[in-house]
């Protein structure tokens, strides 16, 4: 029997007609409700009908698709019981290895994931009425994926599909924007009060670094826990970042009085379902972000907020990806704080200070902007767009992380070279698997058999718990013994993947990206039964072909993007002369990678699963001062074989050389007095008058122009030493602007040297921002104006008759009428020889000393 009371008193029931109407009217509408308004569980039975049966026609099917798991099965099973009915009859789920639907049921709940991947087997989504996107501020990229090809669909092949874009908090004129001008439907909540305990650690902490989070500040989380639970009633819920850090904060809560919870999304479902039913003692729920929305946890007053939480980040140069403690954006905390007025008035205790709070991201970065494309490269290729510049989407891809993506896929032969799908990239699509993991099942499959590459696999597509180790094919026969949720959720994955890998036309012999063998021809990987150890490394391999590392020291490894790696001092794997590794992180400043999972590998297994990275030829490289040429064998950055080189490519020679040019500066070229100058002459002809004075005074400009300046000497050159051959001043000569005519004028516009008044030729120095004069005072007597060079006034240094400065002018006019006299009465008790006039503008200019003015 249908709850009528309960359906009737949802708050967003009085937005259903204004959301009807929207659909009703464009097709597609955003809803903005509250938590606990029931926009999750009251809409999707309105819009099927099901509140409603005597009201005539056919039900509606409707297809509700939730971020998490634990959401999707809440929300089916809240329905369910408000329309009085077990799951799986008017209203069933289906999520990754668990479907429960029946030939009544008409409202669906799925996950993103799940809807994708009936999108790419059926565009028209046939049979299905109306598509709610719940959630949608959260920004998944499978979100948002969804919702540009349901937009798709919509303009193109069904225009009658309904879309509604709900959720709780989001950027409403942006989701009406991606749904084509949507109307925009709000309701109001009756949310109770929620008051706000600011609670920060007495001392400060250490921020988040990768995955570490201080041990001190989840040492504070678990003494607010305390303290919450001593001044107020009702059960506590704890967001923590992770799941290691559920397990170290319930560690210290030991003696509480209440049951203490962890729910996350790797939690068996039995235990997610028992934390979302009420419960008859006090509890303390430890949770992840999967209980920030979409669920009402029955009895919780109180949130106690640890302000963390995990983004995903990727090294596209490395191929490294991997979760990173942030601190959670406000619109987070909003989230989670309202967990505790869902159904009466609670309070929630943030672990930071409000003077912190005024400066955290607004908004959590959407994940399109943050994660590896890879996946949604080929969702989109497969799709017709590969580019992905035709989609609805709310934020464009990076170029930079699509163009890694389209890479990745390049490599697995999902994508041709013009981006779209080959035949086994499009069965590739189809297995729900990022596409490192779908080509290491197929290829893997051909070699091991489909059981023992699924079981691989789903080890890989789910890191298994930290207690199984580093080494991964201990894993793998851990998991086998099974008698842990890991081990029970692994085996359901495990029968998904074997059943995949065996479909027709799965078998990755028919349609390999690399084949499973050696790329220098000496036969398959993989001929007879493989080990475990080796089945493992195999795998891994085939999954992360850019991670095969070879041993350069007990424990310290290269993998083939270049990356350093290194095993923990208890490994078993350090004495491995090659691993496959499936899971590394590399900590920011760090100089290597940390391997929490690999397999041990034998160098042609390593050939043949990274076989695009395998390259034999010439290389010519300035190394350690010096040109190095070698004919080198590596697999990516990994050098096999290498023997010197007699008679090198002349190209690369001279690449080479310009690279030495450019890391140790023009200084490898002989620079003597005379060809400084030059340089430095032109270098003020550049500043003073432009034009087609080239500019010299930057090594990096020049070595780029070296083909105008150095050449053929450069090209003859074959070593660091022929550098040194080379004369600069008259390879610069050849930058002069002979083409004009302005290169005769460069001792007019710039003389080496000026002829001053005794007589002497003074070498200018150009080397500053304006030319120098260096002179001694006596001999400028009579010489009033200051000279020029290509119009700029000379900075005249007046010395004394020992050579050190005695003043400086521009202006010499001025300085015989002032300043002359005070360095007169200075200088000329110091220097008696000299002539020291008391008219210097009508005195004889000289060289000399008063003696030899007599003479």
């Amino acid at each position: 029997m249908i709850r009528r009371a309960e359906l009737d008193s949802l708050p967003v029931r009085g937005a259903v007609p204004a959301l009807v109407a929207a659909l009703d009217g464009q097709g597609a509408a955003v809803l903005c409700a509250p938590p606990g308004t029931g926009k999750t569980t009251l809409v999707p039975l309105v819009l099927a009908g099901l509140t409603d049966p005597a009201g005539g026609g056919p039900p509606r099917r409707v297809v509700v698709a939730e971020p998490r798991r634990i959401a999707a099965r809440a929300a089916a099973r809240r329905m369910a019981w408000l329309l009085g009915e077990t799951v799986g009859g008017s209203v069933g789920f289906t999520v990754r290895g668990e479907r429960v639907v029946g030939p009544d049921t008409v409202v669906e709940v799925v996950t993103t994931g799940v809807l994708l991947q009936r999108l790419q087997r059926d565009q028209e989504l046939a049979g299905v009425d109306v598509v709610i996107l719940d959630e949608c501020h959260e920004r998944h990229l499978d979100a948002d994926t969804v919702a540009a090809f349901l937009v798709d669909v919509r303009e193109t092949l069904r225009p009658e599909l309904r879309l509604v874009a709900a959720s709780a908090t989001t950027d409403a004129a942006g989701w009406s924007r991606v749904l084509g001008g949507a109307p925009v439907v709000e309701t109001a909540g009756v949310s109770y009060p929620v008051e706000v305990v600011w609670a920060p650690p007495a001392r400060p902490v250490r921020p988040p670094h990768g995955l570490r989070v201080d041990p001190a500040q989840l040492t504070h989380v678990a003494s607010v826990v305390r303290r919450a639970l001593a001044e107020r009633s009702g059960d506590v819920l704890c967001f923590l970042p992770g799941v290691g850090e559920l397990g170290r904060v319930a560690g210290q809560l030991g003696g509480v009085d209440a049951e203490v919870v962890q729910i996350h999304g790797r939690a068996p479902a039995a235990v997610q379902d028992a934390a979302l039913r009420p419960a008859e003692h006090r509890r303390v729920i430890l949770a992840t972000a999967v209980a920030e929305s979409s669920l009402t946890v029955p009895g919780v007053r109180v949130v106690v907020d640890s302000g963390l939480a995990r983004e995903p980040r990727v090294d596209h140069a490395r191929g490294l990806g991997a979760l990173a403690t942030v601190r959670a954006s406000r619109a987070a905390g909003r989230q989670r704080a309202g967990r505790a007025g869902r159904e009466a008035p609670g309070a929630v205790y943030r672990c930071w200070s409000q003077a912190e709070d005024a400066r955290l991201t607004a908004f959590p970065a959407p994940e399109i902007r943050i994660a590896d494309l890879a996946q949604f490269a080929l969702q989109a290729a497969c799709w017709g767009d590969p580019d992905a510049a035709g989609l609805a989407l709310p934020d464009p891809p990076p170029a930079g992380a699509m163009g890694a993506a389209r890479e990745v896929l390049r490599a697995v032969g999902a994508v041709d070279s013009a981006g779209r799908p080959t035949g086994r990239g499009l069965r590739m699509a189809r297995l729900g698997l990022h596409p490192r993991l779908a080509r290491a099942l197929l290829d893997g499959a051909a070699a091991l058999g489909a059981r023992r590459a699924a079981e691989l696999v789903a080890l890989l597509s789910e890191e298994p718990p930290r207690e199984y180790g580093d080494d991964l094919a201990g894993a793998w026969r851990r998991a086998r013994q099974g008698g842990d949720a890991y081990g029970h959720r692994w085996r359901t994955e495990v029968r998904r993947l074997e059943r995949a890998a065996r479909e027709p036309g799965s078998s990755a012999s028919r349609e390999a990206a690399v084949p499973v063998g050696d790329p220098l021809g000496r036969g398959p990987v993989g001929r007879g039964p493989l080990s475990d150890d080796a089945a493992a490394g195999l795998v891994a391999a085939l999954a992360f072909p850019e991670r095969v590392a070879r041993a350069r020291g007990e424990g310290a490894f290269l993998m083939a993007s270049g990356t350093a790696a290194a095993l923990g001092d208890g490994s078993g794997l350090r004495s491995a002369p090659w691993l496959a590794v499936a899971v590394a992180d590399r900590p920011p400043h760090a100089a290597s990678a940390r391997v929490g999972l690999a397999a041990p590998l034998d160098e042609e297994t390593a050939r043949a699963a990274a076989g695009h990275l395998f390259r034999s030829g010439e290389e010519v490289r300035w190394e350690d001062g010096d040109l190095v040429a070698r004919s080198v064998t590596r697999l990516g950055a990994i050098e096999l074989a290498a023997r010197p080189l007699k008679s090198p490519d002349p190209a690369l020679v001279r690449g080479a050389l310009l690279d030495g040019l450019r890391s140790e500066g023009l200084g490898l070229l002989r620079w003597s007095q005379d060809a400084r100058a030059l340089r430095a002459r032109l270098g003020f002809l550049h500043r003073a008058l432009g034009g087609a004075w080239p500019d010299v005074a930057d090594d990096s400009a020049l070595v780029d122009r070296a083909d105008e300046w150095l050449e053929p000497e450069l090209s003859r050159a074959r070593r660091r030493s022929d550098l040194g051959r080379i004369d600069a001043g008259q390879a610069l000569n050849r930058l002069l602007p002979w083409a004009g005519g302005e290169a005769g004028r460069l001792d007019e516009l710039a003389p080496e040297r000026i002829e001053v008044p005794s007589g002497s030729r003074v070498r200018v120095d150009y080397s500053g921002e304006q030319p120098v004069l260096a002179v001694k005072l006596q001999e400028l007597f009579g010489w009033a104006e200051t000279p020029r060079v290509a119009g700029v006034p000379v900075l005249v240094h007046l010395l004394s008759p020992a050579g050190r400065p005695a003043a400086v002018t521009a202006d010499l006019a001025s300085f015989w009428a002032g300043g002359y006299q005070a360095v007169r009465a200075e200088l000329r008790g110091r220097y008696p020889k000299h002539p020291w006039p008391q008219d210097p503008a009508t005195a004889e200019p000289t060289r000399h000393t008063n003696a030899r003015l007599r003479r």
